[in-house]
């Protein structure tokens, strides 16, 4: 046999051997490979691969104490990244359901604190357990060599022996009599798949479930209050003056998209004023109030110039007429800003009478349709 015989990969990797393509497929028919040990297959494709082993440590004896301490070290370390992964999906599904709401306040001690350092903190768990059963399984149950190897084509020679090698290596590992880590291995990858798979749920949902970007927390019979959570009367404003109002509902004052501008009109501007179709009724007596979210980027607009009754955007400079029902008279703003309709309640604070009836804020894609 020689040397160009006898190199793995030489042949151009038939499934048939024969005189044409030599190598190994020459030396063994499939009927030989096939009759030959798993073990003996092992070596001979070692052999022919050219793989020199150093060194070779055995495991551990198969049911001597030291292997029983070491699996159950393992399954113990697997399970615990399994049970950190549920509880990861658990805080994640649970918040707003059977746990508290995840909303998070500023200065809250409550759960709303602990969500995201909870998730942050199990899944840490879930990866470190994995890895430290993974170091544990290699160092203490795994057979340890050191072994040399040159790298060649494959061949149908190379394809059966490799797969020989692949089966003694989970014959090796000890998996199928392990059952304690086999179990809890399962265990950890269906914790560590769902955790991995849980965040994409927030990703995949409707975002226009519930309508969150066509309403607000203002409602029927909500009062209107300061910053401080006072209410307002309708002989606190002189004319001509405007004050930020938010509904009084719990953080209410620290919502993105209730922040309302209520503005008590003076005489002249009140006979000027062309409120917008369908909307007369919105405001009371000389009284208006308008989303101060601008309808071109959503900055904050309160900059009002009562000489000219305009609202001014600080951001983009876009202007809106407070006697034409908000509407833009410069700018990059192309739609009114939505009017909030008001009016007292039995106790003579100001109140909504509704939610608005548009959606506050910028533009998006399918405002029209929700």
């Amino acid at each position: 046999m020689t040397t160009h015989d006898t190199r793995p990969g030489s042949t151009g990797g038939s499934d048939t051997p024969g005189p044409l393509y030599g190598g190994p497929d020459d030396d063994y028919t499939p009927e030989q490979l096939a009759a030959m040990p798993r073990e003996d297959l092992d070596r001979l494709g070692a052999r022919y691969d050219h793989v020199e082993v150093l060194h070779v440590d055995p495991g551990p004896e198969p049911g001597s104490a030291v292997e029983k301490r070491a699996v159950r070290q393992v399954g113990l370390t697997f399970a615990l990244a399994g049970l950190s992964a549920f509880a990861f999906c658990v805080v994640y599904a649970g918040a707003g359901w059977f746990l508290p709401d995840w909303q998070w306040e500023l200065g809250s001690s409550t759960f709303s604190t602990l969500y995201t350092p909870l998730l942050g903190l199990l899944m840490g768990l879930a990866f470190t357990f994995f890895g430290v059963g993974l170091v544990l399984y290699t160092k203490k149950l795994l057979p340890h060599e050191t072994a040399v190897q040159d790298k060649h084509d494959g061949s149908h020679f190379d394809r059966v022996t490799t797969g020989a090698t692949l089966v003694g290596g989970l014959h090796n590992s000890g998996l199928a009599r392990r059952k304690l880590i086999t179990r809890t291995l399962v265990f950890m990858g269906g914790g560590l798949g769902l955790m991995l798979l849980a965040p994409l749920g927030g990703l995949i949902k409707n975002p226009n479930r519930g309508n969150p970007l066509g309403t607000t927390s203002w409602a029927e019979g909500v009062r209107l209050v300061r910053d401080d959570g006072t209410p307002i009367r309708p002989g606190d404003q002189v004319p001509g003056s405007l004050e930020t109002v938010f509904p009084a509902v719990p953080g209410g004052n620290r919502q993105t998209d209730v922040a309302t501008m209520l503005i008590r009109l003076r005489p002249s501007q009140q006979e000027a004023a062309v409120p917008r179709a369908g909307q007369e009724d919105f405001g009371y007596g000389d009284y208006v109030a308008y989303s101060k979210i601008c309808t071109h980027a959503g900055c904050p607009v309160s900059l009002y110039e009562q000489e000219t009754s305009r609202i001014l955007c600080p951001c983009h400079q876009s202007q809106f007429d407070v006697t034409q029902g908000a509407k833009p008279v410069f700018g990059p703003a192309t739609r009114s800003l939505p009017q909030l309709p008001i009016t007292v309640d039995d106790e003579g604070f100001f109140v909504a009478r509704s939610d608005y009836i548009e959606a506050v804020g910028p533009t998006y894609w399918n405002r029209e349709r929700i």
